[in-house]
């Protein structure tokens, strides 16, 4: 039994999926079982009983009626107790809990002498300082600073941000409004790249049976571990379990064996935006890591090796462009080595991002060449020009909403989210500001003037904000955390003058411009925001790369978060990239590195790819590892 208002947050995340500081009744409607609920009988005589929505960035008053009545729809007995102090209150604490299993007794109040309190954590103080922000000041800022705390900081952006909310499964996430717009502007996006290419969208089922996910022996192994399985219907145990997609190629490909029968009928080129499954069982993580999560996958099957090949690389420079033209992130294009390409495949290509201010790498999207591999297990044949049968070629490629947490987490600061122009669901926001003598009768049809002049140019994406129930410091907060590329502040002095106030989000310029031809300003400014985040980007990620040539100086780089080229003896050579794995994981730890078990990233370097451009090679250079003759660089780093 634990105290819920003094737990961990981790035991708060899993049992009501809320953060230290947020924990009230109402956190009851995502989890009332096996919590014991005690109320203080005097709370029932207030007229309203004031408690954080599952979020401590604001409160709500809710009658004692209205807490009696919630309560009881969710099926949730609440213990009264007189918190006096009396004993006649303790002994009737007493009578009320003893059907029950006992809560914690509550901390006893320490004497006046006692020792002074030792100092809050970092998040306390933070929630402290927030509570007693200056007038006009808004409560609603990050509580964790991106250099001090990576980790809550990027939970505290996803959320104050309004990109998601969190379900009551683990690993299961709502993708809130803002967030879902930028997957639909990747989709956007990808549609007119992936149509390029001769690829027509379509859909497949959800659902495989055992015996078709099982068919492809190696490829079963690469996801055994997470597949879901459905054995009931109801009550009734289904005669064979079915599994929850982890990817299509079972799925897909005998519908491809019944598609293609003659030359003609290549090359078979479909793609599919939907749902995939896989039970990660060590710390989800939105966006990164959940157990189901949204995606792109495209199959395609050719009659020959050297057309599939084609193939995987334009889908690879898709998911390039779609990174650095779109979000703004910087990437590594390369081959997987044998140890880490698709489970079942021939060859794998990925693009591999960096993310500064954790040191790691991240693998952005993969395309694979699948061979003839799957085409023999599900008999997809042909009949080339000459009547002779042929098994296809085959390809597919990835790409998912881990890249939303990838954008994230790149240019994100201790405000909230930093928006690329091209991604954003408001380009520009406007804010009026009012005052007595210029209310929004006056100030207002000059805003609407400016919403019309600014949208006209280029489709911009532009909000008004003119919620009069939020003061203008509340609402740049609250689109600061959105990140929104440009504000436009609009004031009396504004009015009068014919200007309006620019500020940038990425870097906090300010400019004061006149409102005619502004449209055109502004067009050229978020060109010119996109492109500066993105070199910003790669300058920071090219200065933590670094060639290794020697084994000494190889944990030493990765302490300093970075990613390390080294040569090496080939991408067949597996045993030596164990070692590697192995031996970093063991000098790390002991160079006083932590390594959380639950957690799913790990001190170790891994191979993150083959880079397409190789640095010069000199003749005889030895491989960091076996020290054989190298064949090629390969890039290392700890890893998402």
């Amino acid at each position: 039994k634990v105290n819920m208002r003094m737990t961990d947050e981790q035991t708060l995340k899993d049992q009501l999926h809320c953060a230290k500081g947020c924990l009230g009744p109402l956190a009851l409607a995502l989890n009332s079982k096996d919590i014991n609920v005690i109320i203080d009988e005097k709370l029932y005589e207030q007229k309203s009983i004031y408690s954080h929505p599952i979020t401590n960035d604001l409160s709500v008053g809710i009658s004692a009626a209205d807490l009696k009545s919630f309560l009881e729809k969710i099926g949730v007995e609440a213990k009264l107790v007189n918190f006096g102090g009396d004993d006649s209150a303790s002994s009737s604490a007493t009578a009320a809990t003893s059907s029950a299993p006992k809560p914690p007794a509550a901390p006893k109040p320490k004497p006046a002498s006692a020792k002074k309190d030792k100092p809050a954590p970092k998040k306390q103080q933070a929630n402290s300082n927030k509570k007693t922000a200056k007038a006009g000041q808004t409560l609603l800022a990050l509580q964790w600073k991106k250099s001090e705390n990576f980790a809550q900081w990027y939970s505290d952006v996803i959320v104050l941000s309004e990109m998601i909310s969190y379900y009551d499964i683990s690993g299961c996430y709502i993708l809130r409004p803002w967030s879902y717009k930028i997957w639909e502007f990747i989709q956007d996006y990808m549609n007119v790249g992936i149509r390029s290419l001769g690829v027509d969208n379509c859909y497949f089922p959800l659902f495989v049976s055992k015996d078709r996910l099982e068919k492809e022996k190696d490829h079963v192994e690469g996801f055994a571990p997470e597949v879901a399985w459905v054995t009931h219907s109801g009550e009734s145990a289904l005669q064979k379990p079915i599994a929850i997609r982890p990817t299509s190629e079972t799925i897909m490909y005998p519908t491809f064996a019944n598609l293609i029968q003659s030359h003609r009928d290549l090359p078979l080129r479909i793609n599919q935006w939907s749902n995939v499954v896989r039970w990660e069982f060590k710390d989800p993580t939105p966006f990164l890591r959940s157990r189901e999560f949204l995606w792109q996958e495209g199959h395609t099957a050719h009659s020959t090796s050297d057309e599939a090949e084609v193939m995987v690389m334009d889908a690879l420079e898709m998911y390039r462009k779609t990174y650095e033209e779109l979000l703004a992130v910087p990437v590594i294009p390369g081959y997987k080595t044998e140890k880490e390409k698709f489970a079942g495949g021939k060859r794998t290509t990925t693009v591999e991002a960096y993310i500064p201010m954790s040191g790691r790498a991240i693998q952005g999207a993969t395309s694979h060449d699948l061979g003839q591999n799957f085409g023999k297990m599900f008999d997809i044949t042909f009949q080339n020009k000459s009547g002779k049968s042929e098994i296809v070629h085959q390809t597919s490629w990835g790409f998912t909403t881990r890249s939303i947490g990838v954008m994230i987490m790149v240019h994100g600061d201790d405000t909230g989210l930093v928006l690329p122009p091209k991604i954003a669901p408001h380009q520009v926001v406007i804010v009026p500001i009012v005052n007595k003598k210029c209310g929004m009768d006056k100030i207002g049809p000059y805003c609407e003037q400016l919403l019309q002049q600014i949208s006209s140019k280029d489709n911009i994406r532009v909000k008004y904000d003119d919620r009069d129930m939020y003061n203008p410091g509340w609402k740049y907060n609250h689109w600061e955390q959105k990140g929104v590329p440009i504000r436009l502040e609009v004031g009396p002095m504004d009015l009068e003058k014919g200007t309006a106030r620019l500020v940038q989000r990425y870097n906090g310029e300010k400019s004061d411009l006149e409102i005619a031809g502004i449209e055109d300003i502004i067009a050229a400014k978020l060109e010119d925001i996109q492109a500066a985040m993105f070199e910003k980007a790669r300058a920071t990620r090219d200065s933590h790369v670094v060639q290794v040539t020697e084994w000494k100086d190889f944990v030493p780089a990765l302490e300093k978060q970075y990613l390390v080229l080294t040569p090496w003896c080939g991408p067949e050579h597996k045993e030596w990239e164990d070692w590697v794995k192995t031996t970093s994981r063991e000098e790390s730890l002991k160079a006083g590195e932590e390594e959380a078990e639950t957690a799913a990233t790990s001190v170790a370097a891994k191979t993150l790819c083959i880079p397409f451009v190789q640095p010069e090679l000199p003749e005889g250079t030895k491989c960091i590892a076996s020290g054989m003759d190298a064949t090629c660089w390969v890039l290392w780093g700890r890893s998402y």
